[in-house]
């Protein structure tokens, strides 16, 4: 940080690296830090009203965090634990089909795109997100609805006979998660492969590699950074996800950030709603983790 805050200094001058050491600080400590250190303090807690808060009741606890396994102590909180495993897995499904769109697109923006067909791709992905994201959500559940576009144009080819049940069947909320982060995938993606000196995939090619050796063999491991940063990012950020499954969800598919909700503002509960929020951020924290050790990617890589 030392060496950082010396070279903003050395090149735009110290009233700017002041300016962003601050900010910076302002950040990290106060917006990330803190919070995040009073909600692991809270997630130890008893829930009790605050005339007793302070008090000799007041004391250390795992029952929050016990609760969540065990339940009410008859066995296993299946219930809650299968919301969870079910959050990550589609978290992890929704991160795949990410990857699967964004990198083609990033590929060709980086590599093939000149001029203003390039600029049209780029505006092509961005203008959409000038609409509100809860906006996003109803539109999607009009667009995947009984009665919507998509229910009325597959009637009208013959594809199917009744309407299908897209929101029961999930298909909105994965389809809404998928696109509501679907930037943070291909521009982390483009920002790496772009940095790729395109004489290498000329070389491959001339030295007779398919283009599946090529991207196999030179664009993913030089990108590897790159996919990493976009995957770490809607990977959590699905998984944190609330208002996309309350708009989108079946009746069926209650997601571990609805129970976090229930806790703080239906319960009331602020010490287990603690820890619910706790658990999650660790579990994708360790996922993420294991994920980057498996693929052998370096922790620096990520904010490349």
């Amino acid at each position: 940080m030392g060496k950082l805050f010396a070279g903003v200094a050395h090149r735009h001058g110290l009233g700017v690296a002041i300016f962003i050491g601050s900010a910076m600080t302002l950040w990290l400590f106060v917006l990330v830090v803190l919070p995040q250190i009073a909600m692991v303090t809270q997630s130890f807690r008893f829930n009790l009203p605050p005339a007793e808060q302070g008090g000799p009741a007041d004391v250390w606890t795992l029952s929050n965090y016990a609760y969540f396994i065990f339940g009410n102590g008859d066995g296993l909180n299946s219930v809650d634990l299968w919301v969870l495993a079910r959050t990550i897995g589609v978290a992890l499904f929704v991160t795949i089909i990410d990857l699967c769109i964004c990198y083609p697109i990033a590929f060709i923006l980086a590599h093939s795109a000149k001029g203003m067909s390039a600029r049209l791709i780029v505006l092509g992905l961005i203008v959409p997100f000038w609409v509100n994201e809860i906006l996003r959500a109803f539109a999607f559940r009009i667009l995947f609805g009984t009665t919507g576009m998509i229910n009325e144009t597959g009637m009208a080819l013959g594809l199917w006979d009744v309407p299908f049940d897209f929101i029961r069947a999930n298909v909105a909320l994965y389809a809404g998660l998928a696109y509501a982060y679907i930037l943070l995938m291909i521009f982390p993606i483009y920002n790496a492969v772009e940095a790729l000196d395109h004489n290498q995939i000329e070389a491959a090619r001339d030295m007779g590699a398919s283009w599946l050796q090529v991207h196999r063999r030179v664009v993913l491991p030089f990108a590897k950074g790159g996919l990493a940063s976009g995957a770490t990012m809607v990977f959590m950020l699905t998984a944190g996800a609330l208002a996309a499954p309350q708009i989108l969800g079946g009746p069926s598919s209650l997601w571990f950030t609805q129970l976090v909700y229930q806790w703080f503002n239906d319960a009331l509960n602020w010490p287990r709603g603690s820890a619910y929020a706790i658990i999650l951020l660790v579990v994708c924290m360790a996922l993420v983790l294991l994920g980057m050790r498996v693929f052998k990617v370096p922790f620096g890589a990520i904010g490349k």
